[in-house]
Formats: C-alpha cells, sequence, structure tokens
C-alpha cells in the first residue's frame, strides 16, 4: 500500500531529506563540497564532495560507518539546531579550510577531522563535547566551544589550548546567544583571523536575562529545564568582543549599541556590525585588532527598523565595501558609497565575492528570486527561468540551485555539472495559480483540487498563512505548496496570501507592519475576498477556516476572535498570544518597547476576555468574544513560542465560560519533528475542521 501524504511528509521532514545543501566551492572552482542524505527517507545527513569537470560525486564521510547511528547530542547542540530549525541529524554544519582542503565536523559530540582529497577521517581528542568547530584559515588548528569554552586545538601535535575559560555558569565563549541565533541569523560566535593566528570572540554573559522554566507536565519526575529568556521589554545578554591570541593575550573591542549583528575578518581587515537596541540605527566598524579600537565606516538609520541582510559586509579584492542599504524605495546593493542596483530589483542577500564580482539574490517579481552579479560596474541577471534560486561563486565557477512551479523538487548545477537531489517524490502536483489579489494586490496562491471542475460548485475554504513580517510563502516553488495541495485534496479550496510586511516588495511595504500586527488580519481578509473575485463560483464564502503555525498560529486565533463574519473555525498552532512574552529582538523591532503602548492591540488575551473590547478597533464588533470553533495547538518543551501563550489565552477563555480545544504535545518543541505526532497532527486538524465547517 502506497504511503498516505501525511506519514510520508513527517518521515521525509517535510520533503527536506535528500536534497543537497550547504554548498562550498574550492577556490579553483574544481570541487564542491555539499551536505546530502543518502535517500529522501534517510535522517542521517553525510558530507560529499563533487569533482566539477566529470561530475562525479564521491561520499567522503558517512556516520553511520564512524558509529555515530544514534546521536547523543550535547545540549548547546540541541539549541543550536533548534534555533536553525535543524531536523537532521548526522553531519549536519562543517566547516572547511581556505583552500577546501580539510573539514571538520562535530558527531554526537565527537571532534572529526575530514581529508576531503584523501578522503581520510579522523577523530581528534577534544576536552569534552564540540559544539560549532572551526579551522583556522591555514588548515594547522581547528577551535571549537565545549561546556561554553572555547578551545583551539593544534592538528599535528594534538595539543588543545583554552583561550576562553567562563567565569561562571552563566557566561560561554564563542557561541551565538539565544537572540542572535533566534532572530539575528548569527549562528557562530567566534571568527579566525586570516592568518590563523588569533581569534575574534565573542563573550556571552547571561545573568541579567531573566530565568524561565520548561517543564514537562506529562513526566511530573523529570527536572523543568532552566533558560534564560529574554522577552520584550527585559534585559538582553551581554555581548562583549576580545581579540584573543593563540597565547592567550587578550584585547577588548567594545561596541557601544545593544546588538552584535556579525563580524567579518579577511585580508581587509577586522569589522563589526552593531544594532541599537530599538533597531533604527546599525553601525559598521573596523577594528585594529592589535589595540581594539574602532573606526566607524557608516551608519544606517530608519525610523521603524534597520534590515539585518545576510551575506554582508564583505569586500571586493582592492577593498571596496560590499553592503546592502535602502535608497529611494528599495533594498539596493552598495558597492563604496553607491547604490548599483535599481530601487525596482528587491536585495535579499549577498551570497558570495569572488574577485571583484558579487553573487547576489534580489526580487523583482516578488514571487521570485534570482541571481545576479555584479562586476566592473555591470549588473547581470544569472538566473532567468520562473523560480526561486540560490547559489554560490568562486575561482569563476557558479553554483545555482533552483526550485519552481514547473520541476519538482531542487535542480542544483555548476557548470556543466549537477549535484543530485535524492528527495522522496510527494505523490501530488500542486494545482497553484499564482495572483495579485484584493485592494492592495496581495501575492496570492489559489489551490484546488486536482479532481474539482472550475466553475462545478463552491468549495470551502481554508485560509493557509503565515502572514508575519520578513517571512515569505508565496513563491514560484512546488515544495512552498505540497502541504496546502493535500489540504485541498481533502475538498478545500486553498488560499495562501503575503501581505504587508513581508518581503520582496520593497521597504514601504515591509514597514506598514511597524506598530500594528493585526493589519496581517485585514490583509487575509482582503486576499480572501480577492480570490473570490477570481473564483466566484468556486469559493464559499460561509465555510471559511484557517490554519497557521507560530505567527500564523496567532493569525489563526486572530481571525475567529476579530473577524467570526468572516472565518468560522481556525488552528492555531504555537501562536503568540501575548507579544509581552515573546522575544526582545523580533518583538520590539515591529512593536516597539512595552512601555510605548503598542501591545494591547496586538495582543489576543483583551479579546479573550468577556466583554473587552480594544479601543479604537472597530473591526472587533460590539462585543469581543469567541464564537466560533478553535483548536490550540502547543508543544509543551517549546523554548521559542513557550506554552504559556497558549494556556493564557485558554484560561482566559475559560473565564469568560468560551469554549475551545486544546492539544498539548508532551516533550514536543517549536519544530514538531517527531514523526508520529507531525504525520497525525495534520490528520487531527483535518478531522477538526471537517467536524468544524459540518463537512461530511
Amino acid at each position: 500500500m502506497t504511503e498516505s501524504f501525511p506519514r510520508l511528509h513527517a518521515r521525509t521532514r517535510r520533503f527536506t531529506l535528500g536534497v543537497p545543501r550547504n554548498f562550498t566551492i574550492s577556490p579553483d572552482g574544481g570541487r564542491v563540497t555539499f551536505l546530502r542524505t543518502r535517500s529522501g527517507t534517510d535522517p542521517v545527513t553525510c558530507l560529499w564532495e563533487l569533482d566539477v569537470a566529470s561530475g562525479a560525486e564521491r561520499l567522503v564521510v558517512d556516520p553511520l560507518a564512524l558509529g555515530a547511528a544514534d546521536e547523543d547530542l550535547p545540549p548547546e547542540e540541541r539549541a543550536r539546531r533548534e534555533r536553525s530549525r535543524e531536523s537532521a541529524g548526522g553531519v549536519v554544519a562543517y566547516a572547511t579550510d581556505r583552500e577546501v582542503r580539510q573539514a571538520v565536523f562535530a558527531l554526537s559530540g565527537d571532534l572529526y577531522l575530514a581529508g576531503l582529497a584523501s578522503g581520510e577521517v579522523r577523530r581528534l581528542p577534544a576536552a569534552g563535547p564540540v559544539i560549532d568547530p572551526r579551522l583556522d584559515p591555514t588548515g594547522a588548528r581547528v577551535a571549537y566551544v565545549t561546556g561554553g569554552a572555547l578551545h583551539v586545538l593544534d592538528i599535528a601535535t594534538e595539543a588543545d589550548t583554552l583561550l576562553g575559560e567562563p567565569e561562571s555558569d552563566l557566561v560561554t565563549y564563542g557561541l551565538a546567544e539565544f537572540i542572535a541565533a533566534e532572530e539575528m541569523e548569527r549562528m557562530r560566535g567566534y571568527w579566525w583571523s586570516p592568518s590563523g593566528d588569533r581569534l575574534l570572540v565573542a563573550r556571552v554573559d547571561e545573568s541579567p536575562v531573566p530565568l524561565w522554566h520548561i517543564a514537562d507536565p506529562a513526566n511530573p519526575g523529570r527536572q523543568p529545564v532552566p533558560q534564560r529568556y529574554p522577552a520584550a521589554g527585559t534585559a538582553n545578554a551581554e555581548v562583549t568582543l576580545h581579540v584573543i591570541g593563540l597565547d592567550g593575550a587578550r584585547t577588548a573591542v567594545p561596541f557601544e549599541q545593544e546588538y552584535l549583528v556579525t563580524a567579518a575578518w579577511d585580508a581587509h581587515g577586522l569589522a563589526i556590525v552593531t544594532l541599537s537596541r530599538d533597531q533604527r540605527t546599525m553601525r559598521l566598524l573596523s577594528a585594529d585588532p592589535d589595540t581594539g579600537e574602532t573606526t566607524l565606516l557608516r551608519e544606517d538609520t530608519d525610523p521603524a527598523w534597520v534590515d539585518i541582510v545576510t551575506g554582508v559586509p564583505t569586500r571586493l579584492s582592492d577593498g571596496t565595501l560590499v553592503w546592502v542599504a535602502d535608497a529611494d524605495g528599495g533594498h539596493r546593493l552598495v558597492v563604496g558609497d553607491e547604490p548599483v542596483t535599481p530601487p525596482s530589483l528587491q536585495v535579499r542577500a549577498v551570497l558570495d565575492v569572488d574577485g571583484d564580482t558579487v553573487l547576489f539574490q534580489a526580487s523583482g517579481e516578488p514571487t521570485e528570486i534570482h541571481l545576479w552579479t555584479y562586476s566592473a560596474g555591470i549588473v547581470s541577471a544569472v538566473t532567468t527561468e520562473p523560480g526561486v534560486h540560490s547559489g554560490r561563486r568562486a575561482g569563476g565557477v557558479t553554483l545555482v540551485a533552483r526550485q519552481s512551479l514547473d520541476t519538482e523538487g531542487m535542480t542544483v548545477t555548476v557548470g556543466s555539472a549537477s549535484i543530485n537531489s535524492l528527495a522522496e517524490r510527494p505523490g501530488l502536483e500542486p494545482r497553484v495559480s499564482l495572483v495579485r489579489a484584493g485592494s492592495r494586490d496581495l501575492s496570492t496562491a489559489i489551490l484546488l483540487p486536482s479532481w474539482h471542475v472550475p466553475g462545478s460548485g463552491p468549495l470551502p475554504v481554508l485560509m493557509d498563512p503565515y502572514g508575519g513580517p520578513h517571512a515569505q510563502r508565496v513563491l514560484s516553488a512546488r515544495r512552498m505548496f505540497l502541504e496546502s495541495q493535500w489540504w485541498a485534496e481533502q475538498g478545500f479550496a486553498v488560499i495562501v496570501a503575503d501581505g504587508r510586511g513581508t518581503p520582496g516588495r520593497g521597504p514601504a511595504f515591509e514597514r506598514e507592519m511597524l506598530h500594528d500586527f493585526t493589519i496581517s488580519l485585514q490583509d487575509q481578509v482582503d486576499a480572501l475576498q480577492g480570490a473570490a473575485a477570481l473564483h466566484p463560483d468556486d469559493l464559499d464564502l460561509s465555510r471559511v477556516a484557517i490554519r497557521g503555525w507560530s505567527f500564523g498560529g496567532y493569525l489563526a486565533a486572530l481571525a475567529v476572535l476579530r473577524r467570526p463574519d468572516v472565518f468560522h473555525a481556525a488552528v492555531a498552532g504555537a501562536p503568540v498570544t501575548d507579544w509581552r512574552l515573546y522575544d526582545t529582538c523580533y518583538t520590539e523591532r515591529y512593536l516597539g518597547h512595552p512601555d510605548e503602548g503598542h501591545y494591547e492591540r496586538s495582543s489576543l488575551l483583551g479579546d479573550a476576555e468577556k466583554g473587552d473590547t480594544a479601543k479604537g478597533d472597530t473591526e472587533k464588533g460590539d462585543a469581543a468574544k469567541l464564537e466560533r470553533p478553535l483548536l490550540l495547538i502547543h508543544g509543551l518543551a517549546d523554548d521559542n513560542v513557550v506554552a504559556a501563550h497558549t494556556l493564557r489565552l485558554s484560561s482566559a477563555l475559560l473565564a469568560a465560560g468560551r469554549a475551545h480545544t486544546v492539544l498539548p504535545l508532551s516533550g514536543v518543541t517549536h519544530m514538531t519533528p517527531q514523526e508520529v505526532v507531525a504525520e497525525n497532527l495534520l490528520l487531527l486538524q483535518l478531522d477538526f475542521l471537517k467536524k468544524s465547517l459540518d463537512l461530511s
């Protein structure tokens, strides 16, 4: 019997297993190192290498051959994977030397070195369970973190040197703090110098951060897990920077602003990027590694917030700065002091600088992401076929990874060679139309069942959004709509809409989210009405459900609380219900500090209280109350959106006498990677919505 989609969807980790990723091109362009599992259902990630000239792939590291069938991860590594949304196992990260001749990685807390040419893999001695090992550029040494301490191991002699020893249990050296990893995409806490003789190291002191406890009520014999969680308006971890030599000599690199965004250390010097607590001012500083003295290179400001862009700062071969900044209504690539891309091309990330050629991602049409290069004053398109593209570039060779609506999975090409994707076939083909819907021309996907004949009769509607800022669901890639199409096959017309705040349409569109998350609900209603106008005979607006996870869960609960005239049932997974309980960096970016008074309007708790109506909110009607079926789902081990969000909303609803359903998930985090749980969650949601909408 063919495996059901929910089971396959869960087993394949949403069809991500078997997909090649984490590419590194050798400086001569002749080899590509990458990660991939052996099949679309194998969760153990291996390290591979491609010979570009011949197109031959070679397995470099198989964790099973090293006896690591069952991973035993240190708590810091489990937290790192949760922050990076890593659902696979095995070699999930690696680092190479400058020439890409060697790679280091951690496996079950052990430290390994792989010779990429010889294929030899050996275990190196370490002082404890290893986190984030990185080779110095010369390949002579490897740094790693264990127990919050930064060590450097000489590969030839295996001599281990402790460079950063924590002064207390709340101090770490060389690790990214929660906020950096969760909200700023900085997963590292140290950087090697180009010559490999010293490191820039982040010291993190979490003692100012409030202490929370993540308990498992299903197992009362287990101790609650303590966690320092920087909720909105409270203290962040204190992060300081130090240049530490191999002899232990230490030089402080002071900076004034609250957040360390990133750092870069190349042949042209050491640079750091910092951000103010209100995120309206970002500074790029050069730093003298000998004295720690910093010099301001540029300062970007914005009355709402300054965006963090992946891949910058970086430099051309002559030291010219490459940056991304907002100018004239667009996210633009800046080389030196001049924007070099038009405002209509929204730059999303800088991927590589190869000599004097900059490879970057950008969007003209928001549903597509293309590769572009800048070189010698000329901006050129690398990809033109519709789809979502990423890539790397080195040695004059460009790797292109493409997803699209007309192809299944991902295709990866490097010159005339290709890297195979081993992902499972999902067994269904998204029947999706990408349109601009509603009065705001919102990017919207409409999916109908494969068996439905347009105009043959109205279908119940399922809104399937994320809807939050800086995240996008409506992209020209099949993988974005596999789960939505499964819902369509169950008899729904499914609508996925990207509202204001989502990327690809420029700074002004994104900043309309400022101080009010509820505009995301207005946009879902607008998209629904726009889709119905395009398909008047196919959408039954008297039976509209909405489901979502995380911000999407917040949006789903908000929908039935404030617009029961439009939405008739909701499934809210891991919803943020009180924004004072969510983290500093994300929440304050959009709503400001809690003392500024912008949180009440966006909170769900007031909606649950009997007879409470938010002032000035005309869309809530005369009485704020829950009239529609609502299923709340939450993992009790979630350390990102903690279960208190759902429990507080449920308590308020109960106190007001409003019926609702709560599904607690014991031992489940924000990602819900467990196969059985992930499968049954889909089936339980389907059953709930069918009963709620009275569907046979």
